[in-house]
C-alpha cells in the first residue's frame, strides 16, 4: 500500500526511458514459437531486460499497468479492452538506471503514449480466502529453503531465462514431451508434465480432452502458492477472477502438487485470446466451462487434496482503476 501510494504521490516520475518504440503487437505466429522452443529458446513474450535494453513483447495494457504500479494484473480494473489489446515496446534505460527503476519509467511511457489516467482505490471487495480444511493441512515440509537465482551464473544446457516483475526465472522445456521445470529462485521450483497422454503417437482431440497438466512444486511458501493460484484463477476468468488471500497462517516451505484439467487450460488460452481448433468447446468457447474455485473439480479440487480450501470472503484490497487510455499509441 505504501509503495503504491508513493507512486501516485509523485507528480512526475524522475526517470524516463531515453528512447522507446511503442506499437500494437502483431498476431502470434504459433509455428515460429514452437520452432523456437524446440531450439531451446524462450518464447518471445513478456518482459525481457538485457543491460540497458528493455522489451515488453505481446503484452496487454492490464499487465503493463500492473508492472508500472507494482501490483498484480488481477488488481487492475478498467475497460474490458485493456486485457485484450497487445503491445510491443522496446526501450533504452538512461545511464545509471536499474531494473528497480523500470516501473516508474513504464508509467511515464504509458502516460505519454497512451494518455493513461488511473487512480488507486482501497476498498472492500469479494475475495477467495485460502484457509485450512477441516482435517488440517496435508502438506509435506520441504528439505532446506530455496536459493535466489544468481543472474551472473551461465545458463545450463537447455535452460532459458525470463524476466518478470518479481524477478528472474529460469526454465527448461522438453519439446518432445512438453514437460519441464521452472526455477523461481527464492519462491521455489516447479516441475510440470502432461499426464494421461497415450503411449506412442500424437494424442487425438479426444485424448487431449482427458489429459491434465501435473505440477510438482518444491520449497514453496504459501505466499508463492497463493500467487500462483491467483494467476491461474485470473487467466481462467479473463482477468476478472477474485483475488486469493492467504489466511492459512502457515509460515514454512512446502512441496505441493497440483493438476490442471484440459478444460481449465483451454479456458486460460481462450481468455488470453487464443483458440485451439478441433478441441471440445472450440471456436471461442466460454471460460466458464473451467473448474469452479469453490468446487471440488480441476485446479481447485487439487487445493482441497492438500487439506486446504478456498472460501468466499471479503477483504480490503488495493485496486488500480484505469479511468482513461487510448488504444493506439502516439507516434514513436
Amino acid at each position: 500500500m505504501l509503495v503504491t501510494g508513493a507512486a501516485f504521490a509523485q507528480t512526475a516520475p524522475k526517470l524516463t526511458f531515453e528512447v522507446a518504440s511503442f506499437k500494437p503487437a502483431a498476431p502470434l505466429d504459433m509455428a515460429k514459437m514452437q520452432a523456437a522452443m524446440a531450439a531451446g529458446e524462450a518464447p518471445k513474450i513478456g518482459m525481457k531486460v538485457d543491460a540497458a535494453r528493455v522489451e515488453f513483447t505481446y503484452m496487454d495494457l492490464k499487465t503493463l499497468v500492473s508492472i508500472a504500479y507494482k501490483l498484480k494484473p488481477y488488481q487492475v480494473t478498467g475497460p474490458a479492452w485493456i486485457g485484450a489489446e497487445r503491445y510491443d515496446i522496446i526501450a533504452k534505460m538512461p545511464d545509471g538506471a536499474t531494473k528497480d527503476d523500470i516501473p516508474q519509467m513504464l508509467e511515464a511511457l504509458l502516460k505519454e503514449r497512451l494518455k493513461l489516467d488511473a487512480h488507486l482505490e482501497s476498498k472492500e471487495h469479494p475475495v477467495l480466502g485460502l484457509v485450512l480444511g477441516k482435517g488440517g493441512p496435508k502438506l509435506k515440509e520441504s528439505e532446506g529453503v530455496p536459493v535466489a537465482i544468481d543472474e551472473s551464473a551461465p545458463l545450463k544446457e537447455g535452460e532459458m531465462k525470463m524476466d518478470t516483475p518479481d524477478g528472474p526465472v529460469r526454465m527448461k522445456v522438453d519439446p518432445k514431451t512438453g514437460g519441464g521445470t521452472v526455477n523461481m529462485g527464492a519462491k521455489g521450483t516447479m516441475a510440470f508434465h502432461m499426464s494421461g497422454a497415450p503411449a506412442g503417437g500424437a494424442p487425438t482431440p479426444a485424448d487431449m480432452a482427458n489429459m491434465t497438466l501435473h505440477m510438482d512444486g518444491k520449497q514453496m511458501t504459501m505466499a508463492g502458492f497463493v500467487e500462483m493460484l491467483g494467476q491461474f484463477s485470473s487467466q481462467m476468468n479473463q482477468g476478472s477472477g477474485r483475488q486469493i488471500v492467504d489466511l492459512t497462517g502457515l509460515k514454512g516451505h512446502y512441496d505441493v502438487s497440483l493438476d490442471i484439467s484440459m478444460a481449465d487450460l483451454l479456458a486460460m488460452a481462450r481468455a488470453q485470446g487464443y483458440d485451439v481448433p478441433g478441441m471440445p468447446g472450440g471456436g471461442g468457447g466460454s471460460p466458464q466451462a473451467a473448474s469452479d474455485p469453490s468446487g471440488t473439480a480441476g485446479l481447485f479440487g487439487s487445493v482441497q487434496a492438500l487439506g486446504l480450501k478456498l472460501e468466499p470472503r471479503k477483504a480490503v484490497v488495493d485496486q488500480i482503476v484505469v479511468d482513461h487510455a487510448e488504444k493506439v499509441p502516439t507516434a514513436n
